[in-house]
């Protein structure tokens, strides 16, 4: 199947590089022009333009956006007029699921199809295989779905769910369509709304792990600290890359998140190639937006969102007006 891919970054790339294995032809185009070369060495076409893209491929055509979702409306405009009707636009970055349900409407008056594609699986993809959570209607989502296969892991060595019996489904293969416009960007919006959540377990588990040495170090001294009532139940060094290894043995708490985690404390303990600061890319907001909206309690995956606002310094003035306060009804300065 040909397919053009708009948007060559760390995934796009790779994803365009698993499609040529499996034998589909791939019309690239990237603003940065350096992003294709590689891409055409190995046997993708390189486009000089949005124009040249469409082109380039055969009617109906399949357009793939991989793009942050702030650009995705912007290149729409200058992809839509190039289209005609039966063509089929993709949309796998991580939008918001309203803007999807928008924009198919916009489409269909061209008589264009929108899917909406949630993608997972990093920059590990090229060799794993991608979790793809699709929506849209059905006839254009079942055109594309070579595409789709593709890309996704397949069954591999992953045990059948107890149960399941007969031809294995395509959410066994690793995609789904899970509804018409908006549905896909949805599951994953979810998607990263948990990943959120579990990568905060992980990250304060451990934390507290490397605090159970507590009554090892000297203590602040002063009326206003809360003292270490028993040192002596903080006498523990633990080797946190040690634990890392061994949860990852059997235990319930197993996963990808910790496979990753127990690399990088095995190559820096102390992690201090990596700053504090964590970035949220959208979907841990509209999860907790959709989970408001929907009156759906998700304290978790709330409470794991704010924690990455805080690590990048937005309640530091929070903190300093409750430092203001006990100083002006205690009398002493922090």
């Amino acid at each position: 199947m040909q397919i053009g891919m708009i948007g060559l970054g760390r995934m796009g790339a790779n994803m365009v590089r698993r499609l040529l294995k499996r034998e589909h032809s791939c019309v690239v185009y990237d603003r940065n022009r350096k992003r294709m070369k590689p891409l055409e060495a190995e046997g993708a076409t390189a486009a000089e333009n949005l124009e040249d893209l469409v082109r380039s491929l055969d009617t109906p055509r399949i357009v793939w956006m991989m793009l942050p979702a702030a650009t995705v409306d912007p290149v729409l405009e200058q992809l839509l007029p190039l289209l005609q009707g039966g063509d089929i636009v993709i949309d796998g970055g991580n939008s918001y699921y309203k803007d999807d349900i928008a924009r198919a409407e916009r489409l269909a008056e061209r008589g264009v199809h929108y899917v909406d594609a949630g993608v997972s699986g990093g920059v590990h993809g090229l060799e794993r295989g991608y979790c793809l959570m699709v929506g849209g209607e059905h006839h254009p989502v079942r055109h594309v779905e070579p595409v789709f296969a593709a890309l996704a892991p397949g069954l591999g060595d992953i045990p059948r769910t107890q149960g399941r019996n007969g031809t294995p489904s395509t959410a066994e293969e690793g995609y789904l369509h899970c509804g018409p416009a908006g549905a896909g960007h949805f599951v994953k919006m979810v998607h990263n709304g948990i990943e959120y959540a579990l990568m905060a377990a992980y990250a304060e588990g451990l934390n507290l792990l490397g605090h159970a040495d507590a009554g090892q170090r000297a203590e602040r001294q002063d009326a206003e600290t809360a003292p270490l009532r028993h040192p002596g139940n903080f006498q523990y060094k633990f080797d946190l890359k040690a634990i890392a290894e061994v949860w990852r043995r059997g235990s319930v708490i197993s996963s990808w998140l910790l496979d990753l985690t127990a690399a990088a404390l095995f190559a820096d303990v102390d992690l201090e190639g990596d700053t504090a600061q964590v970035s949220d890319s959208g979907e841990g907001r509209w999860t907790s937006i959709a989970a408001i909206e929907a009156g759906a309690p998700a304290p978790v995956l709330t409470v794991a969102l704010y924690e990455r606002f805080s690590s990048r310094g937005e309640s530091d003035f929070a903190n300093r007006v409750i430092s203001a306060m006990r100083h002006g009804f205690g009398g002493h300065p922090e």
